[in-house]
């Protein structure tokens, strides 16, 4: 059992979750400075059960998630906060206990369950970060969502939170409904519309979308690009095509685009969406949860691409 040192908080392990680039760290697909043998997962939640000397941001019995980077307070992002990113360079949440220090800890919303909590450092403050990161998001514009996983989903369900119009794209039309259902305005089938950026802008009257949060990168980008309204925001925050694209620079000079990799995000950010879900009540979507000891299939779960929302894991109850 770890002993919590100055400003540092144990806590108890109550939920973990996956996202796309666990499994490409096992894949050896992931950038970035690994723990040797460290203990994955930079997604999780669970209560206070010890605090060190000169803690004050939480006490023992407090139900809390942490930010990804530890020491990513605001601002902009900086090289040193690599250094402590959790699940990556420091040990994660898959195991009953976790140690972190007190900076990277942010409060759980009183109707939140464990399981709800475990989904957001990673996945849905990506999609806060990514919806405001050029501009605030404001009520009446449309944004472009791809695909059903965690970062698609907290996109669509912010975007709804701030009055905005979504669009989205899909492998399949039953994910197309389960879109629809969360609140999707309009949804394309990308396998039966390949040209589904003429689609987008169709939808658009030819405008474009104001924000595109584009997730699969190398055989998206482009067409994210042609989506998106002159002066609008593609905010790239994926790679599950890959790393190529080839979007020429012409296109983002003649449309005035703004295009920009997001890094996840700071503690602030995250305490925003925290504050606007708490008030909204948002439930994340959840597709599946296993048990700790099983946690092998929950990997091949999120493998599999069959998922639609996050991959819960369940340490103890």
């Amino acid at each position: 059992m770890p002993t919590p040192a100055s400003r540092e908080v144990l806590i108890r392990v109550h939920a973990a979750s996956l996202n796309f680039r666990d499994q490409a760290i096992l894949d050896g697909n992931y950038g970035g400075t690994l723990k040797p043998n460290g203990v994955p997962l930079s997604d999780g939640a669970g209560e206070v059960v010890a605090i060190g000397e000169h803690v004050s941001r939480a006490q023992v019995g407090d139900r809390v998630t942490a930010n990804c980077h530890t020491h990513w307070i605001s601002g902009p992002p900086l090289p040193e906060y690599q250094q402590d990113s959790v699940g990556m360079s420091t040990d994660g949440w898959l195991a009953e206990y976790i140690l972190l220090h007190e900076n990277a800890i942010v409060q759980m919303p009183s109707y939140m369950s464990y399981e709800q909590a475990a989904t957001l450092p990673c996945a849905a403050v990506t999609a806060w970060s990514a919806l405001n990161r050029s501009s605030p998001l404001q009520p009446g514009q449309t944004v472009l969502v791809q695909g059903t996983g965690g970062v698609a989903l907290f996109s669509l369900q912010i975007a709804r939170m701030f009055g905005a119009r979504v669009l989205a794209i899909t492998s399949s039309d039953a994910k197309a409904e389960k879109l629809k259902g969360l609140g999707a305005d309009a949804v394309v089938n990308y396998r039966t519309t390949p040209e589904w950026d003429k689609a987008i802008l169709e939808l658009t009257g030819g405008r474009g979308v104001d924000k595109t949060v584009d997730i699969a990168g190398e055989t998206t980008i482009v067409k994210s690009a042609a989506s998106t309204r002159v002066g609008g925001d593609v905010s790239l925050v994926g790679f599950t095509s890959g790393f190529g694209g080839g979007l020429p620079p012409i296109d983002i000079l003649w449309r005035s685009l703004n295009v920009a990799g997001t890094a996840i995000g700071p503690r602030e950010n995250f305490a925003a969406l925290m504050a606007a879900m708490g008030q909204h009540k948002v439930d994340p979507v959840i597709d599946s949860v296993f048990a700790f000891n099983d946690y092998e299939a929950a990997y091949q779960r999120l493998a599999s691409g069959d998922h639609v929302g996050k991959v819960v894991i369940a340490v103890s109850r």
